[in-house]
């Protein structure tokens, strides 16, 4: 059962992966510098852990949709459910506050962020 699930999880993490990265105004900013300096900050987003998220994601949507499918009958079938939309959603969190490190750290280091 939730090994026909796992393919919908990977791709919401995977579209949470997907994200762009920071906009910056440009003007007479030292693309090099830019370079090396975003390279650092997302060095310290890296200090978030996705995957523990996921797994704690999953583990509490596996719960209550085990919860919701007992109502209905089927257990199983919503802690997988449950299971899916708890580790997507936390990957959707910890990827959201991966972007925010980042832009914090190069607002700190004086970039102007646009997003």
């Amino acid at each position: 059962m939730i090994r026909k699930l796992l393919p919908g999880l990977a791709a919401s993490i995977a579209a949470c992966a997907a994200n762009t990265g920071p906009i910056i105004d440009t003007k007479g900013v030292d693309m090099q510098a830019y370079q090396r300096d975003l390279g650092e900050c997302q060095a310290y987003s890296e200090q978030i852990s996705t995957a523990k998220g996921v797994a704690k994601g999953a583990a509490g949507g596996a719960a209550v949709g085990a919860a919701t499918g007992a109502i209905s009958g089927n257990p199983g079938k919503g802690a997988g459910y449950g299971a899916i939309f708890g580790g997507a959603a936390s990957a959707r969190l910890n990827e959201r506050e991966k972007s925010q490190v980042v832009k914090n750290c190069l607002r700190g280091r004086g970039y102007r962020v646009l997003n």
